[in-house]
């Protein structure tokens, strides 16, 4: 023998061997084979194995010498067969529950009848009219054990079953699996037409008030001995397995329930019924404690039936008188009062009482409502699945579809509500860290989801967004909002002679943002982006370039433009005319600033005006920096323009600082004291900060000249300067270079603030 077949021989031989699988017939064999089986820790083939084989092998059809059909011969053999699989059950008790979980229907059905045989029940005879107290204890009980099987089959077979996947189609499998389908309905049929008796047997059992008892493997056995052998011992009243009255009684009644229960839906005042018995279950519960050997019952399910039968038929008695929140939820549903559901569903979203799955059922219900015509739940199954979602994120579930789908437009009440939501499910004043984190990784998805940023700023400006969010989170948020890449809402665009001008082909999207950011040209640039646009509706390229930059009191208004191509293009234009106005590229910026007033002129009039400011900045900073240093006057139409910014008096325009500064000096430069000392509107010098400033230094130059009165305007002027420089403590270099130290002082009176 070579070494590798020595080693293999070794390897094999001190492996453990498994022991061999008993076969059905050696049972037949040996009688006292199936105790020492049953004894086993863990019985191969285990019990239900067992009954399975059993019934199989006694129910199989025999041919005849003509090679036809015949029914399965009452023979010894099969007898027997039989026998052992009523012995197997008598070993696990007979447990429907572990029955019914590994044994068919038709399977199930052969055994309890062959029990009800064994047991001397007439076969044809209808159980109603047979007397439960004068029979054989074994006998009734046989009775009542295939009764409750019965409605406890009809119960089962009205919950939806997942369809297990099928394997590789073999022909003999799924003619098999068909015929036990088809032998399943037959079964179901007949039960379902019997069920009406089988309910009035369990209820005539309620009123037994002796013991039971069910066959054991020795009655069994005792049984099937010759009847000269019998001794008489099966007909004794104390023959078999004790079953007390109390857990008879208690089985009964939850079985009772459930059948009660599922007929509900077609008769409420069924309903009562049904509560009547799970809450008698659990008083037999209680009495019998937790120390039964025979009544198993499952006490959550039971809790779950109590829950639904107080929610359905809510009792009127003075204990019950604090309604549950599924009766609430129930009552309310019933009467239409949706708003409280919601409201239950956000005090829900800080004790966690409702499961999930009965939240997700009174959105199904919502949604079918919704469907079937009732377009006004639409808001209600929004609001429903918003407090639904927040209570998923929370407990660290990921956002539901539905949500998705249901926020894919959101407008200002939706925003609104969420964030209501939000706040009262998390108490802020001592939340857990897991609370909080979830919380907020919610509200940061659902800015980088929103493409509309006056959207986004209602949430990152909401006191919980604050709360929950430190600085730099808000500052990196903000540095992502700008490169995303946003969902595209299409709406129609303005119609102007700026559109009128034909774009050129398209080429590859990375040369045109390059070009983009080169060009200074608003013709170029918006043939440019009707081609980026034509190429991708999924980007917003104002923000290609981080150079280009717009104040915030005029992002918001200019972001806030629905048409994509739009906001960009104003976006652009009004970005690189402010850069080349920095640079002193005046004469670019003017054609970028034009471009862009000719283009916001026919949809947006706060638009227009905030260019009319820009262009009126841009033609100061032009005159200054040209014929202004050879001391030549500004045109006249110039200080009108200047004049009319000061006046002007329209609320919701956004206004930058500067821009007023900017004028007051202006006409402090070319000596407009008369307008500024005499001229100014009263509303002006309240109002406006840097007209005031201006006024007191037109006044005191004015007033230089006089011995006396000069001293009045400066002195006046210096208070103002004192204010001013009071709010501030900045180091300060002067003409001369060095640095001078403006004192803090206590006074909080100063009449210019700085905003941007």
């Amino acid at each position: 023998m070579s070494a590798e077949a020595a080693d293999r021989e070794a390897a094999t031989s001190s492996r453990p061997c498994t022991p061999p699988q008993t076969c059905w017939f050696e049972f037949l064999l040996e009688e006292s084979l199936l105790e020492k089986h049953l004894r086993k820790p863990c019985p191969d083939p285990a019990p239900v194995q067992l009954i399975v084989q059993f019934l199989e092998q006694a129910s199989k059809p025999s041919v005849n010498e003509q090679n036809q059909v015949q029914p399965p011969p009452d023979n010894k053999r099969n007898r027997i067969l039989k026998l052992l699989a009523l012995k197997v059950a008598a070993h696990l008790k007979w447990d429907l529950d572990i029955l019914e979980k590994s044994l068919s229907v038709p399977v199930l059905n052969m055994l309890l009848n062959e029990l009800l045989c064994i047991s001397k029940v007439p076969p044809g005879t209808k159980h109603i009219d047979m007397d439960l107290a004068t029979l054989p204890p074994t006998t009734a009980m046989a009775i009542l054990l295939y009764n409750r099987w019965a409605v406890r089959t009809i119960v089962q077979s009205s919950f939806p079953v997942k369809q297990a996947k099928p394997g590789p189609p073999q022909l003999s499998v799924m003619n098999h699996m068909q015929q036990e389908k088809e032998l399943t309905e037959n079964i179901l049929k007949v039960l379902k037409e019997q069920a009406s008796d089988s309910i009035l047997v369990l209820e005539a059992a309620l009123k037994l008030n002796k013991d039971l008892y069910v066959h054991t493997m020795r009655t069994l056995d005792l049984l099937a001995m010759e009847p000269g052998m019998v001794n008489g011992e099966t007909e004794s009243f104390t023959a078999g397995l004790k079953i007390k009255t109390e857990e008879m009684q208690c089985q009964v009644c939850y079985d009772l329930g459930a059948a009660y229960f599922q007929q509900g839906s077609t008769s409420s005042a069924v309903y009562e019924n049904a509560r009547e018995k799970f809450f008698r279950t659990k008083e037999l519960i209680a009495e019998i404690g937790s120390l039964s050997l025979h009544c198993t019952i499952d006490e959550k399910r039971l809790a779950g039936y109590c829950q639904a039968c107080d929610v359905l038929v809510p009792s009127s008695d003075s204990t019950s008188q604090q309604l549950t929140p599924y009766s609430q939820v129930h009552i309310c549903l019933r009467s239409g009062n949706y708003q409280e559901v919601i409201k239950i569903f956000i005090e829900d979203n800080l004790t966690f009482s409702l499961p999930v799955q009965f939240r997700q059922s009174v959105l199904r219900e919502l949604f079918q409502k919704a469907q079937q015509g009732h377009e006004a739940l639409d808001e209600i199954c929004f609001k429903v699945c918003a407090c639904n979602t927040v209570r998923d994120i929370l407990e660290g579930r990921t956002i539901s579809v539905q949500f998705n789908q249901l926020f894919l437009r959101p407008n200002k009440e939706k925003i609104d509500f969420l964030l209501e939501v939000c706040s009262r499910s998390i108490t802020l004043e001592k939340p857990s860290e897991s609370l909080k984190g979830n919380m907020a990784a919610f509200l940061k998805n659902v800015c980088l989801g929103l493409e509309d940023l006056q959207y986004v700023f209602m949430i990152s400006s909401h006191e919980l967004f604050i709360t929950l969010l430190k600085d730099e989170e808000r500052k990196l948020l903000v540095d992502q909002m700008r490169k995303r890449s946003p969902r595209v809402n299409l709406c129609i665009k303005p119609v102007t002679s700026f559109y009128d001008i034909p774009a050129s082909a398209s080429v590859n999207i990375g040369q045109l943002e390059h070009q983009l950011i080169l060009s200074v040209d608003p013709w170029r640039i918006r043939q440019i982006l009707i081609e980026l646009h034509g190429m991708t509706s999924e980007r917003q390229f104002w923000t290609v370039s981080n150079k280009w930059e717009v104040p915030s009191v005029y992002s918001g208004v200019i972001l806030g433009i629905k048409d994509n191509l739009t906001r960009d293009l104003v976006y652009i234009l009004m970005a690189k005319g402010l850069h080349c106005s920095i640079v002193k590229d005046f004469s670019h910026a003017k054609q970028l600033f034009a471009a862009c007033l000719e283009l916001v002129t026919e949809f947006s009039p706060k638009l227009r005006q905030v260019m009319l400011n820009e262009m009126l900045l841009l033609d100061i900073h032009t005159h200054e920096a040209g014929t202004g240093q050879s001391g030549e006057r500004p045109p006249s139409d110039l200080i009108s323009r200047v004049r009319g910014y000061l006046e002007m008096r329209l609320p919701d325009i956004p206004l930058r600082q500067v821009i007023a500064e900017e004028c007051v000096a202006f006409m402090l430069n070319w000596r407009e004291n008369e307008y500024l000392t005499l001229q100014v509107p009263a509303f002006l010098l309240q109002s406006n900060p840097y007209v005031k400033l201006g006024q007191l230094l037109a006044a005191t130059i004015k007033e230089l000249p006089g011995p006396k009165e000069s001293r009045r305007t400066a002195k006046d002027l210096w208070e103002v300067v004192v204010q001013i420089c009071s709010v501030s403590s900045q180091h300060k270099r002067g003409n001369d270079g060095r640095v001078s130290l403006i004192k803090q002082r206590e006074s909080t009176l100063g009449i210019m603030y700085r905003y941007e």
